[in-house]
This record gives C-alpha cells, sequence and structure tokens, in this order.
C-alpha cells in the first residue's frame, strides 16, 4: 500500500485529508460517527478573540451544486477552544489546526498569541475579514494587506503558520508570493467565492446579510486553477481546498501541487467523506504503482 504520511512546515501527517474550517466544529459530533483519528487533521470552526453569535438568520441557502453562507463566524473565542475543546482534541491521533480570524491587527495578534501558548500544532490564518480600521477591506485582498497582516502575526506566532487565502482577488499568485515573503509557512486556498441568490417572490435577498461565500462542487475547478497557479508560483507547501467532493477531485488536487487537502461542504452532504476519498486514493495509487503520495504532488503536465 502506497505511503500517504506528508510533512507541511514541519509537521507530520499520517494522510494528507484534513478537514476544512467552518464545516466540522471541533469534532465531537463527527467523531460519534467514526474515529477522527482515522484523518490526517481537523482545521477548527474559525476562532476570534472574543465569543462571537455570528449574523441573524437566515444565513444559509442551497444553490446549484453548492452552498452559500453567511454564518458570521460564529464561535466561542479562543480562550474557550484553548480550555474546552483542545484537550479532547489532542486525545486523537490527527493534526490540531486552530483557524484564527479578526477584524483588526490587534484583534489577530492577540488571539494568535492565546493559541501560540497551547497544544495546538499548527495555526491557520483566516485572511478573509473585514478589517474595520480601514473602512471594511478584507485583509486578504491586495498585496500589501497580505504583507502586512502576516508579518504582524509572524511576529506573535510560535507554531507553523498557514495563511489561508480569499479567491476574490485579481491574481492569487501575487497574493500567495505576499503571504510567503511575509513568514507563511504553508498557504491553504481557496476560502469561499462570494455569491449571492434572490427570492424572486419577496424580491429580497435569501440571506439576511445579503451575500455569502458560495462552496461545494461548483467551486471545484476555480479551487484547482487557482492551487496550480499557486503552487507554480512559492515554495512552501500549498493546501488545496474548494469543492473537493470525490477521490477523483483530490487526486487532481495533488497533481496541481497541493500536498494535502481540506474536505469541506463534502462533510455536509455524506459525514463519511472524508473516509471515501482518502480510500479512492489509496486504491488509486495502489491501481497505479505509486510508493507514496508525494509521486504525484504537482505531476500535472499542463500544455
Amino acid at each position: 500500500m502506497a505511503d500517504l504520511k506528508v510533512n507541511i512546515a514541519g509537521v507530520d501527517f499520517k494522510n494528507p485529508i484534513i478537514t476544512a474550517s467552518g464545516t466540522y466544529g471541533f469534532g465531537q459530533e463527527y467523531n460519534e460517527l467514526f474515529d477522527i483519528s482515522k484523518l490526517g487533521g481537523i482545521s477548527c470552526k474559525g476562532l476570534t478573540l472574543e465569543p462571537r453569535i455570528g449574523n441573524p438568520p437566515p444565513r444559509i441557502a442551497e444553490t446549484p451544486a453548492g452552498i452559500l453562507n453567511s454564518v458570521g463566524l460564529q464561535n466561542p473565542g479562543v480562550r474557550s477552544f484553548v480550555s474546552d475543546s483542545l484537550p479532547w482534541l489532542k486525545q486523537k491521533d490527527l493534526v490540531v489546526i486552530a483557524n484564527v480570524a479578526g477584524s483588526t491587527y490587534e484583534d489577530y495578534i492577540e488571539a494568535v498569541e492565546i493559541v501560540s501558548d497551547s497544544d495546538t500544532d499548527m495555526i491557520e490564518l483566516n485572511i478573509s475579514c473585514p478589517n474595520v480600521k480601514e473602512g471594511g477591506v478584507a485583509f486578504g485582498v491586495s498585496c500589501l494587506s497580505v504583507e502586512l497582516i502576516t508579518k504582524a502575526v509572524r511576529n506573535a506566532c510560535k507554531k507553523p503558520l498557514i495563511v489561508k487565502l480569499s479567491p476574490n482577488v485579481s491574481n492569487i499568485g501575487d497574493i500567495a508570493l505576499a503571504a510567503q515573503e511575509a513568514g507563511a509557512d504553508a498557504i491553504s486556498l481557496i476560502n469561499t467565492l462570494t455569491g449571492m441568490i434572490i427570492d424572486i417572490d419577496n424580491k429580497r435577498p435569501l440571506l439576511k446579510n445579503n451575500t455569502g461565500g458560495l462552496s461545494g462542487p461548483a467551486v471545484f475547478p476555480i479551487a484547482l486553477r487557482m492551487v496550480w497557479e499557486v503552487a507554480s508560483r512559492v515554495s512552501v507547501p500549498v493546501i488545496g481546498m474548494g469543492g473537493i467532493s470525490t477521490w477523483k477531485d483530490a487526486v487532481q488536487m495533488f497533481l496541481a501541487g497541493a500536498s494535502a487537502i481540506q474536505i469541506g461542504t463534502a462533510n455536509f452532504i455524506d459525514a463519511f467523506a472524508p473516509l471515501k476519498i482518502l480510500e479512492g486514493l489509496e486504491e488509486y495509487l495502489d491501481k497505479k504503482g505509486h510508493k507514496d503520495i508525494g509521486e504525484i504532488i504537482g505531476k500535472v503536465e499542463a500544455w
């Protein structure tokens, strides 16, 4: 059987299957269905410095081949995560990634400092949040803003730092390079694409927030293209996500240059999706005669 172990920024994963932030909570509910130690890692629900109740409902809407959400980072806050959820997770044989978000530099830095002093294995920096002090512009939309927030957090972060990129930009390769040069140990992408859906009967958006983040199979080709572009621009490991629903999607992500993948919306459709993807990946590698996962990473031959 092929060796599925990967190393991301000095952290060893027994396999490259990670569950994506915002779709897996802190793992407890899914663990009632199967032992989540079978996974390579978990990226936990996005955490902010203080607890957040999120946006008012309705905040979830189905779309063709996807989900539109404006949950608004509902979470218990980093201190609650460290005291209540992390000890349980550390009993599991998987890599624990804390996904951290914020509205200001100060919020990001303090939250990262708290998580850095815990047993969390890695920190994933969510830079798709509004920068309140800059008039609501997202931290992740320009090379300069990405560089500044990554540098600020890097100085406070004692753990390997993954920077999670927004796809709502003009040149994802430039953004990724800015994050790497500012100190990112790895890059993850993509976060959701901004979308909208309207109720034609009451002539109002289905989401109370008007717009939301689109995820699911519909975004996969876009995610794949962006992972391929980023992998060709940076030297740090790339973690691919965005609409991965089957083992064939996963293989494409690895061929495009991802060293690991995150499974998100597929978890809502089938709680066992990560295990099925892992099994399919193993069978593919064995069938093709590959001895380890590294033999297919970045091996796509573009025309």
